[in-house]
Order: structure tokens, then sequence, then C-alpha cells
């Protein structure tokens, strides 16, 4: 008999997520050859934290987030929640139990806001006093009361309504694990970092454990309380707190996806300060600052570049007469 999760599936409860050298290997293609997807990978999201997956395009970061929830099975490795191996778990009721959001979101069409939050409640079981109930709770936290937007269907909401929906029907059971792959990437960049505020002070809510996958660095800043920095072929580089990976990038390739030429970056870390980090030839550093310190520390660098550009300018001038 499949086993069951040492956590309820109701109730605001986190789950200890390890990784415990997974891999992922595809069959061989056209050209004879396996697809690497992940490779050996180990990593441990404590119970209550917010990790968020990075690295370039094809480093694994989807299929890892998959693997969490069997919607692929790893090659070879374990998956545990709270201990438990999920390969010996029935994959729909773990499904089930675990939150999901994705980018195009999957809202059912035919349906409205409130049957699209009310999907895994029924599926659960659960009446319908205690589904409308959660319904309710669920759309108000996300700022979209019941009243307003209950009825309406997809069609009928924007794109960051409906990423709402998404993240509000994937709390409808207060899940222990909640996954987000790219959950904002078809939101234009204005709108994504206000979502991304609504996200923050949700997650802080809830206290699910979370997964998150995003291209975006300054999204993982934001979100993140640890970011894990994936190369190709699903190696871990480096995995540590937001300031730490942007201030002290561990590997070559970690530098490069951060990026070694940005001469200031202005982060917000999740519940935490502003942070500027500045790199200048090589020598990198990070100062912490309060929130309403961070605009000036920007005018400041940029005077010094102006300054800097300005006595480029005069000296110029000054070689051109002398010659």
């Amino acid at each position: 008999m499949p086993g069951t999760l040492p956590v309820p599936y109701v109730g605001r409860v986190s789950a200890r997520i390890e990784l415990d050298r997974v891999r992922k290997v595809y069959p061989a293609g056209p050209r004879g050859r396996q697809t690497v997807a992940v490779e050996g990978l180990s990593l441990v999201v404590e119970p209550g934290e917010v990790l968020a997956l990075v690295g370039p395009s094809g480093c694994g970061k989807s299929t890892t987030l998959r693997m969490v929830n069997r919607l692929i099975e790893p090659t070879s490795g374990r998956v545990l929640l709270d201990g438990v191996d999920t390969a010996g778990l029935d994959p729909v009721r773990l499904r089930r139990g675990i939150g999901y959001v994705i980018q195009d979101v999957g809202l059912l069409p035919h349906r409205t806001v409130e049957a699209n939050v009310a999907t895994v409640p029924r599926l659960l079981g659960w009446d319908r006093s205690r589904t409308r109930t959660r319904v309710g709770e669920v759309l108000e936290l996300v700022g979209l009361p019941v009243g307003a937007y209950g009825r309406r269907y997809p069609h009928q909401l924007s794109g960051g309504e409906r990423q709402r929906v998404g993240v509000a029907r994937a709390l409808a059971t207060d899940p222990a694990v909640l996954l987000l792959d790219e959950p904002f990437g078809a939101v234009d960049p204005e709108f994504r970092r206000q979502l991304q505020a609504s996200l923050a002070a949700i997650l802080a809510e809830v206290g699910s454990t979370v997964v998150l996958v995003t291209h975006d660095l300054d999204e993982a800043v934001r979100l993140g309380d640890r970011v894990a920095v994936l190369a190709r072929g699903g190696h871990l580089e480096q995995v540590a707190d937001p300031l730490t990976v942007l201030a002290r990038p561990a590997t070559a390739r970690v530098r490069d996806f951060v990026g070694d030429g940005a001469a200031l970056r202005l982060v917000a870390p999740s519940g935490g300060p502003a942070v500027v980090v500045v790199r200048d030839d090589g020598a990198e550093a990070a100062t912490v600052l309060a929130a309403e310190d961070a605009l000036g520390a920007l005018r400041r660098a940029a005077d010094d570049v102006g300054r800097a550009a300005d006595d480029a300018g005069r000296a110029a001038d000054e070689a051109g007469r002398d010659g």
C-alpha cells in the first residue's frame, strides 16, 4: 500500500524537503545521446523556508521542481518529505497535498473563479460549507474578494488577476509544500513587482515550505530566504542567502549568472532592508541599508560615476591640447 505523508494535508504546517543525490536522465534521442537534466543534486529546504532556484535556461530548474511532486520521476536518488521517500506515496494523493503554481496558471476556462479555487478541496471530499468558507479566505488573502470576483470566469480577468487566482487555488488546502514555477513570467515588469510584493506577504502569512523557480535574479532575491544557483546539467553551483550569492559568488558560473560587470545593484530581500551590492575592479562589497537610505546611495553612486566621466573628459581635452 502506498504510504501517507506524516504531515496533514490541511492546516498551516510546513514540511522539510530533501533531495538526496537526485538524477534525471532522458533517453537517447535521434542522435543517440542521453540528456542529463539534473546530475546528482542534493539539497535541503527547511520547514517554512522559501528557496529560490535560479540559473540559465536548460539547467534543470523546472525538472527539479516537478520531481518534488512526482510530475517527473527521478532516474535515481530520492526525494523526501519530512524524511519519507515520496517514491512510496500515492502520486495523486501527493499532488493534492502540494500547492503548485505555473506560469500559464492553467485555470479551467468553463469554471468560475470560485469553482477553480474549490477544485482540490472538492477532490479531497470537503463539504460545501467548509469549501465555501476556505475559498472566501484565500481569495481575500490574494486581494480578490469573492463577492467581486467569485462568479467571474478566467477570460474576464487580467493576466495578473489570473495569476492571483492560481495562487489562491494552490493555497486552498493550506499545503505543507508550495511549488512555484515561473509564476509571474508572463506578466509585464511593472505589475510583476506588485505581484512579488503581494506574494511575499502571502508566503509570510501561510508559512508553507516554498520552492520558487525563476529566471529573474531580482525576484529570487526579493522572495527567497536562500537562493540555489544551478548550472547546465543540473549541477548545484551555490546555495546561500541572497546577499552572499550577490556579493560573493562561489564559482565563475555563479559570477557570470549574477553579472560580474554590474557596477551597482540595489535589491530588497524578503523581509529585510534594502541591500546595495557594489563591485569595483573585481572587488566585491555588500552594504545593508535602511530602505529610505537606498535611494540616496544610488544617487551618490550616480554622482560618483558622473564626476569620473567629467574627469575623464577633462583629461582627454588636456591631452588633445598638449598634442
